[in-house]
Protein backbone atom coordinates (compact mmCIF):
# COMPACT_ATOMS: atom_id res chain seq x y z
CA UNK A 1 0.00 0.00 0.00
CA UNK A 2 2.56 2.43 1.02
CA UNK A 3 4.15 1.68 -2.47
CA UNK A 4 1.27 2.39 -4.07
CA UNK A 5 1.03 5.63 -2.38
CA UNK A 6 4.35 6.83 -3.32
CA UNK A 7 3.64 5.87 -6.95
CA UNK A 8 0.76 7.91 -7.16
CA UNK A 9 2.32 10.71 -5.58
CA UNK A 10 4.75 10.55 -8.33
CA UNK A 11 2.43 10.53 -10.88
CA UNK A 12 0.24 13.04 -9.71
CA UNK A 13 3.44 15.21 -9.47
CA UNK A 14 4.78 14.51 -12.57
CA UNK A 15 1.21 14.78 -14.78
CA UNK A 16 1.04 18.26 -13.44
CA UNK A 17 3.99 20.07 -14.52
CA UNK A 18 4.34 17.76 -17.82
CA UNK A 19 0.14 18.61 -18.76
CA UNK A 20 1.11 21.78 -17.85
CA UNK A 21 4.10 22.56 -19.62
CA UNK A 22 2.30 21.04 -22.91
CA UNK A 23 -1.28 20.71 -22.98
CA UNK A 24 -1.32 23.85 -21.08
CA UNK A 25 1.50 25.68 -23.43
CA UNK A 26 3.49 26.80 -20.20
CA UNK A 27 6.78 25.92 -22.10
CA UNK A 28 6.25 28.39 -24.88
CA UNK A 29 6.87 31.43 -21.98
CA UNK A 30 10.19 29.92 -21.45
CA UNK A 31 11.54 32.67 -23.08
CA UNK A 32 10.31 35.20 -20.91
CA UNK A 33 11.68 32.98 -17.74
CA UNK A 34 15.11 33.03 -18.69
CA UNK A 35 15.30 36.76 -19.90
CA UNK A 36 14.61 38.35 -16.49
CA UNK A 37 11.00 39.66 -17.51
CA UNK A 38 9.61 37.89 -14.51
CA UNK A 39 11.91 39.98 -11.84
CA UNK A 40 9.63 43.02 -11.84
CA UNK A 41 6.28 41.54 -12.79
CA UNK A 42 3.43 42.08 -10.04
CA UNK A 43 2.44 39.04 -8.35
CA UNK A 44 -1.20 40.54 -7.89
CA UNK A 45 -1.61 41.09 -11.46
CA UNK A 46 0.34 38.36 -12.95
CA UNK A 47 1.60 38.02 -16.37
CA UNK A 48 0.53 35.13 -18.52
CA UNK A 49 4.56 34.11 -18.29
CA UNK A 50 4.32 34.33 -14.39
CA UNK A 51 1.30 32.02 -14.48
CA UNK A 52 2.71 29.98 -16.60
CA UNK A 53 5.63 29.46 -14.67
CA UNK A 54 4.09 29.21 -11.22
CA UNK A 55 1.66 26.83 -12.83
CA UNK A 56 4.42 24.08 -13.71
CA UNK A 57 8.05 24.47 -13.21
CA UNK A 58 7.44 26.47 -9.32
CA UNK A 59 4.24 24.23 -9.03
CA UNK A 60 3.85 21.72 -6.38
CA UNK A 61 4.55 19.31 -8.74
CA UNK A 62 7.81 18.92 -8.49
CA UNK A 63 8.46 18.74 -4.74
CA UNK A 64 5.58 15.88 -4.84
CA UNK A 65 7.14 13.80 -7.15
CA UNK A 66 10.32 14.50 -4.55
CA UNK A 67 8.09 13.26 -1.56
CA UNK A 68 6.54 9.90 -3.97
CA UNK A 69 10.06 8.92 -4.44
CA UNK A 70 11.11 9.80 -0.86
CA UNK A 71 8.00 7.39 0.10
CA UNK A 72 9.49 4.36 -2.64
CA UNK A 73 12.72 5.11 -1.41
CA UNK A 74 11.70 4.33 2.63
CA UNK A 75 9.52 1.53 1.63
CA UNK A 76 12.01 -0.63 -0.35
CA UNK A 77 13.94 -0.40 2.98
CA UNK A 78 11.17 -1.47 4.96
CA UNK A 79 11.00 1.97 6.80
CA UNK A 80 7.35 3.04 7.09
CA UNK A 81 7.23 6.76 6.22
CA UNK A 82 7.04 9.57 8.97
CA UNK A 83 3.42 9.50 10.68
CA UNK A 84 2.88 13.41 9.59
CA UNK A 85 3.08 13.07 6.02
CA UNK A 86 -0.08 11.36 5.06
CA UNK A 87 -1.95 13.96 7.18
CA UNK A 88 -0.66 16.79 5.93
CA UNK A 89 -1.19 15.80 2.32
CA UNK A 90 -4.72 14.88 3.41
CA UNK A 91 -5.47 18.23 4.77
CA UNK A 92 -3.86 19.87 1.61
CA UNK A 93 -5.84 17.64 -0.77
CA UNK A 94 -8.76 18.18 1.35
CA UNK A 95 -8.24 21.96 0.94
CA UNK A 96 -7.70 22.27 -2.66
CA UNK A 97 -10.69 20.07 -3.44
CA UNK A 98 -13.22 22.29 -1.86
CA UNK A 99 -11.42 25.36 -3.24
CA UNK A 100 -11.29 23.56 -7.16
CA UNK A 101 -13.78 20.65 -7.00
CA UNK A 102 -13.01 20.10 -10.75
CA UNK A 103 -9.42 19.13 -10.98
CA UNK A 104 -8.05 15.68 -9.93
CA UNK A 105 -7.67 15.68 -6.01
CA UNK A 106 -9.00 12.25 -5.77
CA UNK A 107 -5.80 10.82 -7.06
CA UNK A 108 -4.43 12.48 -4.02
CA UNK A 109 -7.09 11.53 -1.86
CA UNK A 110 -6.56 7.73 -2.86
CA UNK A 111 -2.80 8.17 -1.90
CA UNK A 112 -3.37 9.32 1.54
CA UNK A 113 -5.52 6.61 2.39
CA UNK A 114 -3.15 4.00 0.80
CA UNK A 115 -0.21 5.37 3.05
CA UNK A 116 -2.28 6.00 6.14
CA UNK A 117 -3.59 2.31 5.95
CA UNK A 118 -0.12 0.58 4.94
CA UNK A 119 1.70 2.79 8.17
CA UNK A 120 -1.10 1.82 10.31
CA UNK A 121 -0.44 -1.93 8.93
CA UNK A 122 3.10 -1.85 9.42
CA UNK A 123 2.88 -0.38 12.61
CA UNK A 124 0.48 -3.01 13.73
CA UNK A 125 2.88 -5.72 11.95
CA UNK A 126 6.11 -4.06 14.10
CA UNK A 127 3.81 -4.12 17.61
CA UNK A 128 5.37 -6.43 20.25
CA UNK A 129 3.42 -9.52 20.83
CA UNK A 130 0.69 -8.89 23.99
CA UNK A 131 0.73 -5.12 23.64
CA UNK A 132 -2.74 -4.24 22.71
Amino acid sequence: MIAWAGRLIVFFGAAHTILALTLERALRYAGDWFTGSLWHDDLSAMSPANSALWLSVDSFGIPLVLVGLTILWLDRRGLTPPSFIAPVIGAWTALGALIMPLTPWPIMAVATGLLIAGSRRTARAQAPVGSS
